[in-house]
């Protein structure tokens, strides 16, 4: 373990987690997409109107990327894939949600070498998935057909226990989260930030929700630090909660990790005059419980040091989809598996007359040589043209800076 004086103290976390980043970024393009949001919405703002369909109003991801999507678990324990990070959540076109995941399933699909034909493919494949979640017979309730990829890791979601959990987020199943490259030190005044939340009758309830715990159990706060955990806080606060839940009836301990995150302001344009909180935190919760019910019923918005800040806990069933490498067939198979979701996640959030709008819409813009819109196989070339170039210069920019610091 390090010794304290190694750890950053608060006013340097961000220049840790921005090395960070920028190395995760520079170790392949694919990475590069999925952590380069902002430039994804600087090439849409060069866009001229009516270059992308406008879709219905309604909440988005915002930052609709393949890993942006895995298994959660819902109070009851069941596992569904959905929408698991909604940090960039708005009230928008549900375009911008189907481009940037073609993006990151386009890049993932370069990533494993695969030719420019089954990138056709796997876009011809996920319009096809999306729009069955828009067709008048289509069942909210049903299951869909999943990939053997996206199969395994509903398995191994389902098999996880708290041991498996100390194991991915703190090293070890011991009851307290033991520094070190993830986990950093907090101060006192963090501490006493952190500990307050978790007296208001709402944080409590949230840590009892979940099966096998007594409405009226004891919680307490065992330990919690400082998360390294994304790369994407940059120096935002980020902290790790673990809490010993006691029943007073039952006495049985259980354990479980509450991820306290501070929401910022979104990069992803909404519709003007959108209905959406004001509150960062507010509106990050709002599009959850729109796009994603098993993960929106688990969080709860805050304010901690007077920031706006969203409390969620960290079940051993929520797991991220790693998907680096892909087989021409599974690609095509996950492409369309995951549109599919995220075609439910919109869905929901539409009437009967809107989804048949929006479906007719899409439909319409079929190009004459790819059963897939003329605009997304434009857009997917020029964004990843676009962001090769800027993971090329993120490279250099990276080496630079690595030899002055040497």
């Amino acid at each position: 373990m390090k010794h304290a004086k190694e750890f950053p103290q608060p006013d340097g976390r961000a220049a840790v987690l921005r090395r960070a980043r920028n190395l995760k970024m520079a170790q392949s393009a694919h990475r590069y997409v999925r952590g380069s949001t902002e430039q994804f919405f600087r090439w849409l703002e060069t866009l001229k109107t009516g270059a992308l369909p406008e879709g219905p109003p309604i909440w988005i991801c915002g930052d609709c990327h393949v890993g942006n999507l895995g298994p959660l678990a819902n109070a009851s324990g069941a596992i569904e894939i959905q929408i698991r990070d909604v940090d960039q959540t708005v009230v928008g076109n549900p375009t911008h949600d189907l481009l940037r995941l073609a993006l990151s399933l386009a890049s993932a699909a370069r990533g494993s070498d695969l030719p420019g034909v089954t990138i056709a493919l796997m876009l011809e494949a996920m319009m096809d998935g999306y729009e069955t979640a828009f067709a008048p017979d289509f069942d909210a309730e049903m299951d869909l057909e999943t990939p053997e990829s996206v199969r395994l890791a509903i398995k191994q979601s389902a098999a996880a226990s708290w041991k498996t959990l100390a194991r991915e987020r703190i090293d070890g199943p011991a009851p307290n989260i033991p520094l070190g490259r993830r986990f950093w030190p907090i101060t006192q005044e963090e501490r006493a930030g952190i500990e307050a939340i978790f007296t208001s009758q709402e944080l409590r309830a949230l840590a009892t929700m979940l099966k096998s715990r007594d409405d009226d159990s004891t919680v307490k706060i065992m330990d919690a630090a400082y998360w390294m955990k994304g790369c994407s806080s940059l120096g935002r606060l980020r902290y790790a909660a673990l809490l010993s839940i006691e029943g007073n009836h039952t006495k049985k301990r259980v354990y479980c990790l509450m991820d306290v995150k501070e929401a910022a302001e979104t990069v992803a344009p909404g519709v003007d005059e959108a209905d959406m909180p004001r509150d960062y935190a507010e509106r990050v919760v709002a599009g959850a419980r729109h796009l994603s019910p098993h993960l929106g019923k688990r969080m709860r918005s805050i304010k901690i040091m007077g920031k706006p800040a969203f409390v969620r806990e960290l079940t051993p069933s929520d797991l991220k989809l790693e998907i680096e490498r892909l087989s021409a067939e599974e690609g095509m198979k996950v492409a369309r598996y995951l549109a599919a979701v995220v075609g439910k996640a919109h869905s929901r959030q539409m009437d009967a007359s809107t989804r048949s709008a929006w479906l007719a819409d899409l439909q319409r813009n079929r190009s004459r040589d790819l059963d897939a819109p003329a605009w997304l196989w434009r857009s997917v070339v020029e964004l990843l043209g676009a962001h090769e170039r800027a993971y090329l210069e993120h490279c250099r920019r990276y080496a630079l800076a690595e030899r002055e610091a040497a």
